[in-house]
C-alpha cells in the first residue's frame, strides 16, 4: 500500500507546488496519474519513490517502490547493469564461479544465483537481445534507455511499480509489449503518462490539479465521458450566473426607477400644497437617501453575481480559446504534391530500406508515416522535401511551402523572446497590439512578452509555434508532424489536435499515438 498523508510540497526556491494532497493506494491498483504540466505529477512520483521528501505530511509505503523515470540522461556515465543496480551481484556471481567464494562475495551475491538468467531473460523479453550488461548506457537510444529499465522490472521483482511517461521514445512494436505488459502484470501501478492508449488499460484515474487530487473509478474513456459532463454542467452553471447577473442588473433599474417616479410624484404634490422650503428639502434628502439606500442594496447583489461569473470564467478551457485563423483559401484538393518511383536510400552499396519506395501524395490528404526506430520516417521526410536526394529512383515535388514541426519545435528561435518569436512571423504587417492580442489568446500573457524562447516548456513551445504560425497566416501546402505529442501533457495535445484539425492542407504525420492520429483522420500510411 502507498499512503499520502496531508502531503505538502515546496521548492528549494520556496515556491508551493501543492499542499495537503491525500491519497490512498492499495495493492494491485493501476492507477492513472494525469493533469496539467506544472501540477507536479513526476514530482508526487518522486516523493512515492522516495527520492524525495515533502516539506509537510508523511508518506508511507509496505514495499520500496521501483520507479522508472522520464529522462536517463543521468545514467550516461554507467553501464547496463549499473544502471540496474545489479552489477554488484553479477560481479559476485562470477568470482564466486571462478573459485573466489568469499564471504564478501556471498553477501554481495545475497543468494540470488539466477540473477544472470533473469536479466538476460528480462532484456530478451524487451527486445534488447543485442545489448550486453556491460555496455554503455551513453551508446543506447532513447527507446533502448527506457526499455533497459523496464527490462529491471522482472529482474528486481518489485510489488510496486512508478512509471513516468514509458512510452515516449518506444517505437509501435515496444508500445505493444508495454500495453501487454501492463495489461497483464499483478504489480501495483501508478503511472504518469499522455499516452491514451496506455491510459485506458488502467482501471483508477487521479486527476492532480490546483484543487488537489480527484479520483475517477475507470479508465481514461470513462475519465473524458465524466468530464464531458463536467464541462455540460460547467457550461450550464455559466449560462445561468450571466442570466442571474442581467437580471439582477435589470431588477436594480426597475427598483430605481420606480423610487425615482414616487419621489417626483411625491414632490409634485408637496410643491401644489404649498410645503415650506426647509421641509422640502428634507423630504429630498430622504428621497435621494431611499434611493441610495435601494441601490446599495442591489449593487451588493449584482456584485456578488459579477464576482462569481469572473471565478467561472477563469475555469474556461484553454483549448476553447485558441483559433489557428489560417486563411484556407489557396489550398486546392487533389493537387498531385509528391510523386516517388522505386525511390530508396543508402550509404557504400547499403539500401535503408528492404524494398524501394512508390507512392503519390494528393494535396488535402491526411498520412501517417510508420515504422520501428531507425527505419528512415525522418530521411524520408527529407527526401521528400527537398533536403536529400534518393541514391536510387526518381521524386517528383510540387510542394510550394512546408512547415516542419519536429518534437523539439525547432522552428521557434531559443535566442528570441516570445514577442521577438511572434513578431518573426508577421508577414502580414500586424500592429504591435494585434500581435499582443494573439499571444494573449494563446495564454502568452505580459508576463510571458519579454521571456526568452530557451526558458519555455515544450508545451509553452508548441503554443508559442501555433501562434506564430497564425500570425503568418499563410496556410502551407504541407504540415509535417514528426512526434509532435512525444513532450505534451494531454491538455497540451488536444491544442494541438484542436489547432491541426482547422488546418485544410496536406497533413504528413510521424507518431507512434494511435489515439493522436485517429482524432486528427489519419486516413491512410505509409509503412517503411
Amino acid at each position: 500500500m502507498l499512503l499520502f498523508q496531508d502531503i505538502t510540497y515546496i521548492h528549494p526556491n520556496r515556491e508551493l507546488l501543492f499542499a495537503g494532497l491525500n491519497l490512498i493506494i492499495n495493492k494491485h491498483d493501476k492507477i492513472a496519474l494525469i493533469g496539467n504540466n506544472g501540477t507536479g505529477k513526476s514530482t508526487l512520483l518522486k516523493l512515492l519513490a522516495g527520492e524525495l521528501q515533502p516539506s509537510e505530511g508523511i508518506v508511507k509505503t509496505t514495499s520500496v517502490p521501483y520507479y522508472i523515470p522520464q529522462l536517463f540522461g543521468q545514467f550516461n556515465h554507467l553501464s547496463v547493469a549499473q544502471a540496474l543496480q545489479v552489477a554488484n551481484k553479477l560481479q559476485a556471481l562470477q568470482q564466486i564461479l571462478n573459485g573466489n567464494i568469499t564471504d564478501e562475495n556471498m553477501t554481495a551475491l545475497d543468494n540470488d544465483w539466477a540473477i544472470e538468467e533473469r536479466c538476460t531473460g528480462a532484456l530478451a523479453q524487451w527486445k534488447l537481445d543485442g545489448v550486453a550488461l556491460s555496455q554503455s548506457m551513453a551508446t543506447l537510444s532513447g527507446g533502448q534507455k527506457t526499455k533497459v529499465f523496464l527490462a529491471g522490472i522482472a529482474i528486481h521483482q518489485p510489488d510496486v511499480v512508478l512509471l513516468d511517461e514509458p512510452s515516449n521514445h518506444l517505437d509501435a512494436e515496444s508500445r505493444g509489449l508495454l500495453y501487454h505488459y501492463i495489461t497483464g502484470t499483478k504489480n501495483t501501478l501508478v503511472v504518469v503518462s499522455h499516452d491514451r492508449v496506455l491510459l485506458n488499460r488502467l482501471n483508477t484515474v487521479f486527476e492532480l490539479s490546483k484543487r488537489g487530487i480527484t479520483v475517477y473509478g475507470g479508465n481514461y474513456d470513462f475519465y473524458a465521458e465524466q468530464k464531458v459532463i463536467e464541462s455540460d454542467a460547467f457550461n450550464h452553471d455559466l449560462k445561468s450566473k450571466e442570466k442571474a447577473l442581467r437580471k439582477a442588473k435589470e431588477t436594480e433599474r426597475e427598483a430605481i426607477e420606480r423610487q425615482q417616479k414616487l419621489d417626483a410624484r411625491g414632490k409634485k404634490k408637496q410643491e401644489k400644497a404649498g410645503v415650506p422650503t426647509i421641509m422640502m428639502n428634507t423630504l429630498r434628502n430622504n428621497a435621494e437617501k431611499s434611493t441610495s439606500r435601494i441601490k446599495g442594496v442591489h449593487t451588493e447583489k449584482t456584485g456578488a453575481i459579477a464576482r462569481e461569473l469572473t471565478d467561472l470564467r477563469k475555469e474556461i478551457p484553454d483549448a476553447d480559446k485558441m483559433k489557428m485563423d489560417f486563411d484556407n483559401s489557396s489550398l486546392h484538393k487533389g493537387k498531385i504534391l509528391v510523386t516517388a518511383r522505386d525511390v530508396n536510400f543508402g550509404y557504400d552499396g547499403n539500401s535503408l530500406w528492404k524494398n524501394n519506395l512508390g507512392f503519390q501524395i494528393t494535396s488535402g490528404e491526411r498520412i501517417s508515416i510508420k515504422g520501428q526506430n531507425g527505419s528512415g520516417k525522418t530521411t524520408l521526410i527529407k527526401i521528400m522535401l527537398g533536403k536529400l536526394q534518393p541514391t536510387t529512383g526518381i521524386i517528383d515535388r510540387t510542394i510550394v511551402k512546408a512547415i516542419y514541426i519536429d518534437q523539439d519545435y525547432s522552428l521557434i528561435d531559443n535566442n528570441l523572446t516570445v514577442y521577438e518569436q511572434a513578431q518573426h512571423f508577421n508577414s502580414g504587417a500586424l500592429q504591435e497590439h494585434d500581435i499582443k492580442i494573439r499571444l494573449n489568446r494563446f495564454l502568452f500573457t505580459k508576463d510571458y512578452w519579454d521571456k526568452p524562447c530557451r526558458a519555455l516548456s515544450g508545451g509553452e513551445k508548441m503554443r508559442l509555434m501555433l501562434c506564430s504560425l497564425s500570425i503568418s497566416n499563410q496556410s502551407p501546402d504541407v504540415i509535417i508532424l514528426d512526434e509532435p505529442t512525444n513532450n505534451l501533457d494531454i491538455q497540451n495535445i488536444e491544442i494541438l489536435t484542436s489547432a491541426i484539425n482547422e488546418y485544410r492542407g496536406t497533413l504528413l504525420v510521424i507518431s507512434h499515438d494511435i489515439y493522436f492520429l485517429k482524432q486528427i483522420n489519419a486516413e491512410r500510411e505509409i509503412e517503411l
